[in-house]
């Protein structure tokens, strides 16, 4: 396990935040079951910030350690800030990411930007000019190194 740094270990043996939310107001899930890697994230969003975040992750090691990080580095944060947190800030928090894993910290990224443009739609307003468009996780995009 040499190839994974002690925060990366940390976070799969220990993952923070995982679960549903009950009464999450904005919910999105990411991911190709072909890779393998799927991942839902559910918001409580309150007062425009994360009250609170949970997970659910199928998938590596490395794609449950970068939800982990993923949900703390945005809980209790605005949604201004926690659409800023980029699969690099991700990566930067957790030490570093194996090359051929790095398709999950954007998986993670991806997840947060899907849960946020489900909770506008909900709120009835139109997540595209606030998010731009959402892409698909495609095997393409990691090389196919994701276990397809």
């Amino acid at each position: 396990m040499g190839m994974y740094s002690e925060k990366v270990m940390n976070h799969f043996a220990n993952p923070r935040n995982v679960g549903e939310l009950p009464d999450a107001n904005g919910v999105g899930e990411v991911g190709n079951a072909k890779c393998g890697d799927i991942m839902r994230m559910y918001l409580k969003v309150e007062d425009g910030r994360i009250a609170d975040v949970k997970f659910m992750t199928f998938g590596c090691g490395a794609a449950i350690a970068t939800s982990s990080m993923a949900t703390e580095l945005i809980k209790g944060k605005s949604i201004e800030d926690a659409l800023k947190l980029t699969n690099k800030a991700v990566v930067e928090a957790l030490d570093g990411l194996p090359p051929v894993k790095l398709h999950c910290s954007v998986l993670a990224e991806q997840a947060v930007k899907a849960a946020l443009a489900d909770y506008y739609t909900r709120q009835g307003i139109d997540p595209e000019p606030i998010l731009g468009k959402l892409d698909e996780h495609s095997c393409a995009s990691c090389g196919g190194d994701c276990g397809a």
